[in-house]
């Protein structure tokens, strides 16, 4: 297998700490990509019309995308219990709302860096903001009993996307209105397959 791969992406770091959590490191090559929404890596987007990161290139048929396609497929393959069917739904909904706090996260550094410096809209980097923010505090709200559970697909997703704020949005303080979220991240940010894909610019 083979991974289009940037190491600043939380999309992609999902997917690593699914490959580490999976044992799987040894078994899918990573292909460094630089891309943005306006220059699409030409290679990527014959992988994924969308032109996204993450794409995986699979020998036994056309590449998968987007990130949730991928870690359910790798769960799958390497034999991981990361999406228990126990509680499927609940897993499924926490790592949605973790993609959308990401997605929120990005858009905010896409509207800096892509758009020219006088056409920046504050207004809608506050709103994403906005969005990223009620992410946050209904985790905090309302998932910790699921967090403190064993560890699944939307727990992996909750740590990649807390991770992203601190990276890029860290003098935000997501953490002070989310002290419970925030003890549980500093616990499990120490776990290895957390601690081995820690973003870089």
């Amino acid at each position: 297998m083979k991974l289009f791969y940037s190491p600043a992406s939380p999309f992609v770091r999902k997917v690593m700490a699914v490959i580490h959590e999976t044992g799987q490191e040894g078994k899918v090559e990573l292909l460094p990509t630089s891309t943005t929404p306006v220059a699409t890596d030409a290679a990527l987007k014959a992988s994924n019309p969308l032109g996204k990161l993450p794409a995986l290139i699979r020998e036994e048929g056309p590449a998968i995308y987007d990130s949730r396609v991928i870690t359910r497929y790798l769960n799958s393959v390497g034999g991981g219990s990361l999406y228990p069917e126990s509680r499927i739904w609940d897993v499924l909904t926490l790592e949605a709302t973790a993609d959308g706090l990401m997605e929120a996260a990005v858009l905010m550094i896409y509207e800096t860096r892509v758009r020219p410096e006088d056409k920046v809209f504050d207004d809608w980097i506050e709103a994403q903001w906005s969005k990223a923010m009620g992410a946050v505090q209904a985790i905090n709200d309302r998932w910790m009993g699921h967090l403190a559970g064993p560890v699944d697909a939307g727990q992996i997703a909750v740590g990649c996307a807390l991770g992203y704020l601190d990276f890029r949005h860290g003098a935000r303080g997501w953490r002070d209105s989310c002290p419970d979220l925030a003890a549980w991240y500093e616990s499990f940010a120490q776990r290895p397959s957390m601690a081995a894909t820690a973003p870089k610019a």
